[in-house]
């Protein structure tokens, strides 16, 4: 076996980064999802199976949780028929959060963001991997887009960005979607060495050669779901970040609209619109399968209040 590309600097040999290009491995045609999650087992029954429908492999990482979230995907992949193309791994380090503690932590340490990225998406053995979220939910139209893509990506060197919607669910059949602002970060890339991560101030950053190709799919066919009885920005909280900072204005809009909700205020901010389920259907199915399928196109309420207009860019931030 040849020398790792990224030793870790603890010396952790089994969390040294090889890539399958360096050791002469030949990737094969298609899509592998990577997940990198921790105590995501409530989301996952809606997650899981529209990615297994969706792409050849599944690779989920799962860091320190204490939910089952790793024993919930393996069930759901067998129930789905798909054991054989999910593969489950633990990373058990402490993984610095986004902001300050990210920035104070060196790039080859097994803590590093940098570092846990690279790791987890040099398991992968397909030509194009995807970073998906553990709170992301795709609709039947995503799925069926993705995989059509998987082989239409093939004699390609694309990226691929799909807007995604965050959806808060209040209760069982109550939820807000959030159709204010277009979250356009890229989702699937090609396998290569120009495709890694490297450290940014705040998080990780995916590298790619400037003549990369890049396709937007259209709106409507993922959503974000945030939990109002959780506290879905404990890892952004404590880290002294500047969220007015142009970079991060997403996160900012998600502190809004939360306290808004939890205000009562909800109505008054832009950019958000109640949805309520019919009896017996969950609020994340009907939003996914049936309410955004229904909606003409663009997805748009109201316009964006000017405080944030002003300072989002063009396109979204990583997450």
């Amino acid at each position: 076996m040849s020398h790792p590309d990224i030793a870790s600097l603890e010396g952790l040999s089994d969390y040294d980064v090889t890539w399958p290009w360096s050791d002469g491995q030949r990737l094969a045609p298609g899509l592998t999802c990577v997940f990198r999650v921790k105590n995501e087992a409530r989301n996952l029954p809606w997650v899981l199976p529209p990615i297994l429908d969706a792409v050849q492999h599944v690779l989920l990482v799962d860091n320190g949780s204490d939910d089952g979230t790793l024993e919930v995907a393996t069930d759901i992949a067998e129930k789905c028929g798909a054991a054989d193309r999910f593969t489950g791994l633990s990373y058990p380090h402490r993984v610095a959060r986004a902001g300050g503690e990210h920035l104070a932590t060196p790039a080859t340490s097994v803590h590093s963001l940098t570092h846990f990225y690279n790791w987890c998406f040099s398991q992968v053995r397909t030509t194009y991997s995807m970073k998906w979220d553990g709170d992301m939910v795709l609709t039947p139209e995503g799925a069926g887009i993705l995989l059509d893509l998987s082989w239409q990506l093939e004699s390609t060197q694309t990226i691929v960005a799909m807007p995604r919607h965050p959806l808060t669910v209040v209760d069982e059949s109550t939820g807000w979607l959030d159709l204010s602002l277009r979250f356009l970060e890229p989702w699937v890339y090609p396998m290569g060495p120009d495709f890694t991560f490297v450290k940014a101030f705040d998080w990780e950053l995916r590298e790619y050669p400037p003549a990369t190709e890049r396709l937007v799919l259209q709106q409507g066919l993922c959503v974000e779901v945030k939990w109002l009885d959780a506290d879905e920005y404990a890892h952004w909280r404590k880290d002294g970040v500047d969220f007015t900072n142009t970079r991060l204005y997403r996160k900012l809009r998600e502190f809004e609209v939360d306290e808004a909700i939890r205000s009562g205020r909800a109505e008054a901010l832009g950019g958000l619109v109640r949805v309520d389920a019919p009896p017996g259907v969950h609020i994340i199915d009907f939003v996914t399968r049936t309410w955004l399928r229904e909606q003409p196109r663009p997805l748009v309420k109201h316009s964006l209040p000017a405080s944030l207009r002003e300072r989002a860019p063009r396109t979204g931030a990583p997450s």
